[in-house]
């Protein structure tokens, strides 16, 4: 039997969530030019769309979030201290607090760098006001993140207010320290990233590079864990209007947003063939919605019909729920609800069993008045 963390998806869920969202529309014929391509020629069809977008100063970033980062009440959207469906620590308003110093968090926000500079080379146009990648946040925590890759951290070293996390990343194919978004926010980041290494394709000579990327080629393991982010993050409301947003500024679109599906038809083409969803092993999806309150949807693929359970842990080890015990159900893909019970607000583990494989994700519950 093989131990796991749910890694590289399939095609299933994100066909799935496609079928009951509503994107944007691009202009008429945005994508005309990448019509019935995959793999690297669909990527470099969507990088001759996209490419030699208007950019903007520096100081023009500050202005730019008042329509690509606003919130009800000019809120700023600051992914790393916000929490969806919750309360955050601690907000800030568009305009005020903005830049600057802090040791802690809650003193202001500033300009971050989802691709930080240093890995394209720093102040250099177009990449360094690129909105596309460029988002609010608190100043201390972006500060944390320093220009360390994104990933999976299991034992973190340091964890924000909204619970982003900084360790030694555990994600399969490295382990240096990694920055950890919260789960409801990973999709995002993801689709930045797949948005980078597609408007650069090809211009990234005398990129430094990073852990992640070698020059704004994604590396394997940073590729599989993000198409994984993509899946289980799928595209918000906020992205869709935040994507509207940078179009108005920049005159180009992030592809990923308006067809989510163009992330598994450029990096995992063969999962989709003739129209027919392949899987060739068992998945267990992050939940939805997570962090939740008071139930979230539990959703799994089977490559053949066998017995499964499902189990909810919390983080000491202790059995929570049983959900499933030696169910059986066909092939496919199939979704249970959890109601989280008694359970109080923390972090939880999610384990997925069958004869041959154990498969975890964790899970956030906050309670109200947590």
């Amino acid at each position: 039997m093989k131990i796991r963390y749910s890694g590289k998806c399939t095609a299933v869920l994100a066909l799935l969530l496609l079928s009951s969202l509503s994107f944007a529309d691009p202009p008429p014929g945005y994508y005309d030019d990448a019509a019935g391509l995959t793999g690297l020629e669909l990527q470099t069809a969507l990088h001759n769309i996209i490419d030699n977008h208007t950019y903007i100063s520096y100081d023009a970033v500050w202005l730019a979030f008042f329509t690509t980062d606003d919130k009800p009440d000019s809120i700023v959207w600051d992914m790393y201290s916000d929490i969806p469906g919750g309360n955050p620590p601690y907000t800030y308003m568009l305009g005020y607090d903005q830049g600057g110093s802090a040791g802690a968090e809650g003193v202001g926000y500033n300009r971050e760098h989802s691709w930080p500079k240093s890995w394209f080379g720093g102040e250099v146009s177009p990449m360094y006001t690129d909105m596309f990648h460029i988002v609010p946040t608190d100043i201390y925590v972006n500060n944390r993140r320093s220009n360390y890759p994104y990933g999976e951290v299991s034992s973190p070293t340091w964890t924000s207010l909204n619970g982003s996390r900084l360790g030694p990343c555990s994600y399969p194919g490295y382990s240096g320290t990694a920055f950890e978004p919260i789960d409801g926010y990973k999709g995002d980041f993801a689709r930045n990233y797949f948005y980078m290494a597609t408007r650069y394709l090809g211009e990234d000579g005398g990129w430094p590079g990073s852990p992640m990327a070698n020059g704004a080629v994604l590396t394997p393991w940073a590729e599989e864990m993000l198409i994984g982010w993509h899946i289980s993050d799928s595209v918000s409301t906020k992205e869709i209007d935040r994507n509207d947003a940078v179009y108005d500024i920049q005159d180009n679109r992030n592809p990923f947003i308006d067809h989510p599906e163009f992330v598994l038809m450029v990096y995992d083409p063969t999962s989709v063939e003739d129209g027919e969803l392949q899987t060739a092993s068992t998945v267990l999806y992050q939940n939805v919605p997570n962090p939740f309150t008071a139930s979230t949807l539990i959703g799994f693929t089977l490559p053949e019909a066998i017995p499964v359970s499902i189990t909810v842990y919390d983080i000491s080890g202790k059995l929570v729920h049983t959900i499933l015990k030696n169910s059986s159900y066909p092939s496919g893909y199939h979704e249970v609800i959890w109601n989280g019970e008694t359970a109080s607000s923390g972090i939880y583990f999610c384990r997925l069993s069958t004869s041959e494989e154990v498969i975890v994700q964790r899970m956030l519950i906050i309670r109200s008045g947590f």
